[in-house]
């Protein structure tokens, strides 16, 4: 991004779970969390403190085939949420966001299995752009 002129502000590694200062003393003109609010346990917090005008999130979905995830070991490699599409779409509009496109895919991998063959069929990500709706 830095390459293609955009200024890149990352979290310095705080528990945003429990730091907002990073979301409340910063602007941003559009606001990424990639693949971070299933680790979040309060990810509402965090969409209602940000600064800006714009964001765009992608989450992994909830998958009937498959456990949440949660590394044995790493304590914080876990999966606190997994969301539902409407679950995040929900989540935005009761924080203030209007979602202006979204999108789901599929995350195929190279083995062989029963999960492994529904992950070719069954989206896996949930892509969302938002916009603040103005009061």
């Amino acid at each position: 991004m830095e390459e293609n002129g955009y200024t890149v502000k990352n979290t310095k590694g705080e528990d945003l779970d429990n730091d907002h200062t990073a979301l409340q003393t910063e602007e941003y003109t559009v606001f990424t969390a990639f693949e971070i609010f299933e680790h979040l346990l309060n990810p509402y917090t965090v969409l209602e403190n940000v600064k800006c005008d714009k964001l765009l999130i992608s989450i992994p979905l909830r998958l009937w085939f498959s456990p949440a995830y949660r590394s044995k070991t790493d304590m914080w490699d876990r999966h606190y949420h997994e969301f539902e599409d409407w679950q995040l779409d929900w989540l935005l509009e009761k924080t203030g966001w209007k979602i202006t496109d979204r999108l789901q895919f599929t995350h195929p991998v190279k083995k062989f299995g029963f999960r492994p063959l529904l992950r070719y069929f069954t989206p896996r990500y949930y892509l969302v752009v938002a916009e603040k709706v103005k009061n």
